[in-house]
């Protein structure tokens, strides 16, 4: 029983109360609290990115995962987005300067996830857009493949 509470007993002629005595069962809520910690530690890798893309398949190594990284995602529309943010057209030099960083105007790890169906003219316009901005290290990102091309 979660909770008891005694009744009043007659002793004497007197009628004394005792105080409610409350038990807590911890057993379901460390259950609950389990389940929705293997529910976020499922979904959070999902959510690394907001933007739907149909990445191109390579058998490159997986990149490591950094807290400061900054995703520049292309779609199939061609629309640039910055993390889960878009970016108006034209805007994409000033987009790049407000992503600096830290005493030394440094910029943090840039990874860069362009849809399969999108022309390759227009992520080498992104990433020539990106090197003139500074940034000289840009990752890629695949799916993952099993056979070779």
């Amino acid at each position: 029983m979660a909770m008891g509470v005694h009744t009043a007993s007659r002793r004497g002629g007197r009628s004394r109360r005792r105080a409610p005595m409350a038990e807590i069962n911890v057993t379901p809520l460390v259950d609950v609290m389990l389940v929705l910690l293997i529910i976020f530690m499922v979904t959070a890798p999902l959510l690394a990115s907001g933007v739907p893309i149909d990445l191109p398949d390579s058998r490159a190594n997986a990149l490591d995962q950094q807290p400061d990284q900054v995703t520049v995602s292309l779609d199939s529309t061609g629309a640039i987005y910055i993390d889960d943010a878009a970016v108006p057209s034209g805007g994409l030099p000033d987009a790049l300067a407000q992503l600096r960083q830290g005493a030394d105007g440094s910029y943090p790890l840039v990874t860069l996830r362009a849809d399969r169906r999108i022309d390759y003219g227009r992520v080498m316009a992104v990433m020539g857009e990106m090197n003139r901005a500074g940034i000289t290290s840009i990752s890629l990102v695949t799916n993952g493949s099993v056979e070779a091309p």
